[in-house]
């Protein structure tokens, strides 16, 4: 829930919970007019290379195979990017200073599921594309928020399904498959 303390655990989410922190204390302190928006493992069109759900359409589409963490264990809901910006949105037309909601949705999958339903999507074989490889450092068994605020308060909710968006997702990768594969598929540390 929205109001649960905060227990990040990589140097991401410090960042992340300081800056609400920060934000925070500047609203009680003096007024500053600010509400916070929350999702995790947002995805969608557009989405960068690096993240699970490109990644794993594009190394299926390429025939290279991935690499699994940790046997993709840990637990995630994915949200469309749709549904996180028809939700900011709300909370910039809506919402009072201060007041803080999640985004999520309330189907709840494994990293492996989620790879194997893309596999059955895209017609090939899990085990030949798919390498299981150690865990990465700090990595969280489960980014879990709950929604409910945001669905009363604001009318918002999540209607589109994980198959429909990743199909969505799928779909423009295919349409720009040549372009996207000259782009880096590593994560790339800007400063």
């Amino acid at each position: 829930k929205e109001n649960t303390i905060y227990n990040p655990s990589t140097p991401y989410a410090v960042s992340r919970a300081a800056t609400d922190m920060s934000l925070m204390s500047f609203f009680r302190n003096y007024q500053f007019p600010v509400a916070f928006t929350r999702a995790v493992n947002v995805y969608g069109p557009g989405q960068q290379l690096y993240r699970i759900i490109p990644r794993t359409i594009l190394y299926f589409a390429l025939g290279k195979k991935l690499q699994l963490h940790g046997g993709g264990k840990a637990v995630r809901s994915f949200i469309h990017i749709t549904e996180v910006v028809d939700g900011t949105l709300r909370v910039a037309r809506q919402a009072s200073a201060g007041e803080i909601f999640h985004f999520s949705t309330a189907t709840n999958i494994s990293i492996r599921s989620l790879v194997q339903m893309i596999a059955d999507q895209m017609k090939v074989s899990f085990e030949d594309n798919v390498e299981i490889v150690g865990d990465r450092p700090g990595k969280d068994a489960a980014y879990l928020l709950d929604s409910t605020k945001a669905k009363e308060i604001l009318g918002w909710s999540d209607k589109i399904h994980l198959e429909q968006g990743i199909e969505d997702t799928a779909s423009w990768i295919r349409d720009n498959l040549d372009e996207i594969s000259k782009q880096p598929f590593e994560y790339i540390h800007k400063q």
